[in-house]
């Protein structure tokens, strides 16, 4: 796993934190927020599979 997988899968773990949080309070706002990072960390994990992919494809045998 490279940085972007990790750190994409930590924001997308927080936000579901985040989110779960907002809605035990009733914050509409922090569920917001927490979705908002859950996507984020979604796009930055698959940025970080496109790295890996395009490195193993590009490695010389």
């Amino acid at each position: 796993m490279n940085k972007d997988q990790v750190e994409g899968k930590l924001k997308e773990v927080g936000g579901k934190v985040q989110q779960a949080a907002g809605k035990v309070v009733g914050s509409e706002e922090q569920q917001a927020k927490g979705l908002a990072n859950q996507v984020e960390g979604k796009v930055q994990k698959k940025v970080g599979d496109v790295k890996d992919a395009v490195e193993t494809i590009t490695r010389k045998p």
